[in-house]
């Protein structure tokens, strides 16, 4: 298995480059789903992470994977590993993109290792993304992307054999309680076109890939979290965000948000309902 995992590192340097245009439906559906009354329009910034609404491939039906996704070996490699995960990202932004105006994003492999993890293989892949507006570079990100095997039947745990985090701090200045359900989580994969079946689909997350309900997407969180930073900073606007994904979240019960400042922007994080950590994030502002 390692050395086929090693022959995937064919795919470094690998691209695509992808134009749609900014139009409002997603970023009002985004907003809707975030509960905000500030609505954008045409002419307005995208938001620092409206961008995820746009670019997902579609592709035809015959063309989707077991797990919901695009089948493996187009842009993406064939990695024969079943799990998939966020594992987090780094953002450097530049100027907005701008609602109905069109865009483009740049993607390449960037890189892709192979390591050995207590749960067993992992194989992480990053991609770097440039989205580009009507008037250049917007943003820039590099995504990494985890892969794993599903567990044992003995294996499994309550967290889906995700392993455990270290305790999350309480020293937060601003908290917010999050309250997912399927309806949320429906609504993001919809706004997001990602048809990843382990956000909707109770009998696949649970008796395919092991885990306790339906998890709570990685992106969601990070743009849960750069809400909160937001509404406590009115005004400021991101120069980088940086996200790591420590545990996932579920369904089935409560979860916070919570942040402070710090010299240069804020630090932020999730908890878990056994308080620890489900991700991580630093915010600079411009």
């Amino acid at each position: 298995m390692s050395d086929d995992l090693e022959s995937l590192k064919t795919w470094i340097g690998k691209s695509e480059s992808v134009e749609e245009r900014a139009e409002t439906g997603r970023i009002h559906g985004l907003a809707a789903l975030l509960n905000k009354d500030d609505i954008p329009k045409e002419g307005d910034p995208v938001g620092p992470m409206g961008h995820w609404c746009y670019f997902m491939p579609r592709v035809p039906a015959s063309e989707i994977g077991a797990d919901g996704h695009p089948a493996r070996g187009g842009f993406m490699p064939p990695v024969p590993l079943p799990r998939r995960m966020f594992g987090g990202f780094r953002a450097t932004y530049h100027k907005p993109l701008i609602l109905g105006k069109m865009m483009r994003r740049d993607a390449r492999i960037a890189d892709i290792q192979v390591k050995e993890g207590r749960t067993g293989t992992l194989l992480f892949c990053t991609v770097h993304y440039e989205f580009f507006g009507e008037d250049g570079l917007a943003l820039e990100e590099d995504h990494d992307y985890v892969y794993r095997g599903n567990p044992s039947a003995d294996a499994k745990d309550g967290s889906g054999s995700s392993g455990k985090t270290s305790s999350a701090p309480n020293d937060h200045t601003w908290s917010k309680e999050i309250v997912p359900d399927p309806v949320m989580l429906f609504r993001y994969s919809a706004v997001t076109f990602n048809g990843h079946r382990i956000h909707y689909d109770r009998k696949y997350v649970t008796e395919v890939e092991g885990y306790p309900a339906l998890i709570v997407h990685g992106p969601l969180i990070a743009t849960l979290l750069a809400e909160l930073a937001l509404e406590n900073n009115p005004g400021c606007a991101f120069r980088h965000f940086d996200f790591q994904a420590r545990a996932p979240l579920f369904d089935n019960a409560p979860f916070t948000v919570a942040g402070k400042p710090t010299a240069e922007g804020c630090s932020l994080w999730s908890t878990t309902p056994a308080g620890g950590y489900s991700a991580r994030a630093t915010v600079i502002f411009a």
